[in-house]
């Protein structure tokens, strides 16, 4: 009968769980965790306590741009004060020249302290001066720590060393070096600055100078004037002769258009009714008298043509008088008409005049524009010119006050005092630290154990992942004691429950679902596998079932020391060969109701022993017989033998030892039983640790179950 359960996905575990775990671990690994911790605590303490003191004593710089006599405005102080610049000077106390400084200020190079850094500075170092010193100022800047106060324009400069005059000492050099260096190196930039000022000072003074004259000249050469008028832009000679001429040329145009007008009209009035209609004529004085005197003679002419007729002499002498009249006036009306052509093209002419100078004049100011742009172009150069050199006048005057005065852009605030005490190492804190680095240090080493073991400790994960259910977990017991003589001499005893409930998960409550014949074997050797066939045995019979236990365990032969019966002459091995009779080979067990069938020797062949008719012919006696019979099985790994006798049990119990086991080892031993048709009930831990939570559901020994497994002997 195979016992099957259904494969539940996997949970996550809970927190209760995972404590349960650690605390099995740590229960069986203690001692591992116990040794590696205290070794490595007593390491680190031993290191901890050899450390040497150290002391640090520390400088505090203030930078104050303010007193940079360059920074001549609040702003230049401030901008001198950003995070970038005040890190600068954090990185220009660390520089190596300024060590080099303090290096040969306090002899450093012949400090034991330091001079052990030309061990490892080669041949050069302890040749060479220069390379001496520099390697220990190298050494020094390994103790040296610059660091700004939070936000503030404080500098921290820390040296540790092993004396606390030293340490202090030393702090204050490297403060007092690096403003010395800040001053001398303003001082020295401040000379080269004036130097530079007063050089280009002069190059400034001839290039302004010729800028002015540059300017003058072509103003000259192009006729640009100044205007006298305040806020008024500059002009040439014939800007100021625009305006008189434009006006001119307007009065000029409308002379000519009234001209041109008054002869169109005369032409146009002589078209219509001669040249006597036209209206300049009829004003005119002259024609005005004509036609009076005219007007006088054709009166006179009709009183004498009325007197004398028209061929008398007088008719004839007034005639001619009027034609004379009347042709004066033809004539002075072509003057008058003359004179409006004449006037008409004078003031065309002069308007023609005004406007040839006026274009002229235009031409010339649009080249003059051109020349005013370049006029403005140099005045602004020489401009820019005198205002580059007032400021570089004002920047040589600054330079030269720089130069004069020695003051520097920081300060010392707080000299560094020698520590009372050392304030390194904090052996207490390292101590401590050195405790929880011990204890993570077993805590690793255990759980690297853990992982890699490789073993079997879950009843969830083992049924998940093989299908079949764990019937029970046996505990491990003490080194001086028989696991199989418990069930007889402390039969209330944790490991006897442990066997009666496997007895109970696989034979069932009611015994007529109870398999008969009961094979137990293993994976792999050494797993208990023939301890838990004999107390398993000892439990069928106790219980009242006649039973019997046969070793087929033959290259081994070991049960034999374990059961409390008189040694055989014959086992199983002489029955199968015909050598011995069943009845001489079966001996009385050691308790009621329990027979064994044991190997006295240990038997090596390379016959199929089991595999023959002969195994098969003994199985059904036995089956005759007994109520159970528990077959004691060679490992599965590596030996045939327990794969031929699987297939003749009913059902076959797969021994594991608990967190020992690999995985692969087990489920290759498992598929051998499935696919040899054999039937596979469930697997029983061997060796459990009895405190452990990882075996599940049947972890039943607790505090709650020790009025129950009080052991007493019987």
């Amino acid at each position: 009968m195979e016992m099957t359960q259904d494969i539940a996905p996997a949970a996550d575990p809970r927190i209760a769980e995972v404590f349960a775990i650690a605390r099995d671990t740590l229960r069986r690994r203690w001692l591992t965790l116990a040794l590696v911790a205290l070794a490595v605590m007593v390491a680190g303490a031993a290191f901890v306590l050899t450390l040497p003191p150290k002391y640090a004593a520390t400088t505090r710089v203030r930078i104050d741009p303010s007193r940079n006599p360059l920074a001549t405005r609040s702003a230049d102080g401030r901008a001198e004060l950003t995070t970038e610049a005040i890190e600068t000077e954090v990185s220009a106390i660390r520089a190596l020249p300024v060590a080099l400084e303090v290096v040969q200020k306090l002899s450093l190079d012949n400090d034991p302290e330091f001079a052990s850094a030309l061990k490892d500075a080669g041949v050069a170092a302890r040749t060479s001066t220069a390379a001496r010193q520099t390697a220990v100022a190298n050494a020094v800047l390994g103790h040296l720590d610059v660091s700004r106060e939070k936000l503030t324009y404080l500098i921290d400069v820390k040296f540790t060393s092993s004396s606390g005059q030293k340490s202090a000492a030393i702090a204050d050099a490297f403060a007092s070096t690096y403003i010395e260096r800040r001053l001398n190196g303003k001082a020295s930039t401040a000379e080269r600055q004036s130097e530079w000022f007063s050089r280009r000072l002069a190059e400034l003074a001839v290039e302004t100078r010729e800028a002015d004259q540059r300017v003058a000249e072509f103003r000259g050469a192009n006729g640009i004037t100044e205007s006298s008028a305040a806020n008024s832009a500059s002009g040439t000679v014939l800007d100021q002769q625009v305006a008189p001429l434009a006006s001119s040329l307007s009065l000029a145009e409308s002379d000519a258009a009234g001209a041109r007008a008054a002869l169109n009209a005369a032409q146009a009035q002589m078209q219509r009714g001669g040249i006597g209609s036209v209206a300049a004529v009829l004003s005119s004085e002259v024609v005005t008298q004509l036609r009076a005197q005219r007007a006088l003679v054709m009166q006179n002419m009709a009183e004498v043509q009325a007197r004398y007729g028209d061929r008398h002499p007088e008719t004839l002498r007034v005639r001619e008088q009027l034609a004379g009249i009347d042709a004066q006036i033809q004539a002075e009306a072509r003057r008058v008409v003359s004179s409006l052509q004449a006037n008409a093209a004078s003031a065309g002419a002069r308007a023609d005049s005004l406007q040839s100078s006026l274009s002229n004049i235009e031409a010339q100011r649009a080249r003059d524009a051109r020349n005013s742009v370049l006029a403005e172009s140099l005045e602004r150069e020489a401009a820019a010119k005198r205002a580059q050199y007032d400021r570089m006048s004002q920047l040589s005057l600054d330079s030269m006050q720089a130069a004069r005065v020695s003051l520097a852009p920081a300060e010392i605030v707080d000299n560094a005092e020698p520590p009372a005490g050392p304030t390194s190492p904090n052996r207490p804190l390292l101590l401590v630290l050195t405790l929880i680095v011990a204890l993570a240090a077993g805590t690793v080493t255990i759980a690297v154990q853990e992982a890699l073991s490789g073993g079997l400790t879950s009843v969830e994960d083992i049924e998940r992942e093989y299908g079949l259910p764990v019937v029970a977990a046996v505990p491990k017991v003490g080194k001086t004691e028989n696991p199989a003589d418990l069930m007889l001499d402390e039969p209330t005893s944790f490991y006897a429950e442990a066997l009666r409930i496997g007895r109970a998960a696989v034979m069932g409550v009611r015994a007529g679902s109870a398999p008969q014949v009961v094979a137990l074997t293993s994976a792999l050797p050494a797993e208990g596998k023939t301890t838990t066939a004999l107390a398993f045995a000892r439990t069928l019979a106790i219980a009242g079932s006649k039973t019997i236990l046969v070793e087929c365990d033959v290259r081994r032969a070991v049960m034999q020391n374990m059961a409390r019966s008189p040694r055989p002459k014959a086992g199983i091995v002489e029955v199968l060969h015909g050598d011995a009779a069943l009845d001489e080979a079966i001996m009385t067990g050691d308790v009621p109701n329990l027979d064994v069938l044991l190997q006295p020797t240990r038997f090596f062949s390379s016959e199929n022993l089991f595999g023959e008719h002969a195994m098969d012919a003994l199985m059904r006696d036995l089956r005759g017989r007994y109520e159970h019979i528990v077959l004691d099985l060679p490992p599965l790994l590596g030996l045939a033998d327990g794969r031929f006798l699987a297939i003749l049990a009913d059902a076959t119990i797969v021994v594991v030892k608990w967190n020992d086991t690999s995985r692969g080892a087990v489920s290759s031993a498992i598929n051998f039983l499935r696919t040899d048709g054999s039937r596979p009930v469930g697997i029983m831990l061997s060796m459990v640790d009895p405190a452990s939570a990882s075996a599940g559901a049947l972890n039943y020994y607790s505090n709650k179950y020790s009025d129950y497994y009080q052991n007493y002997r019987s």
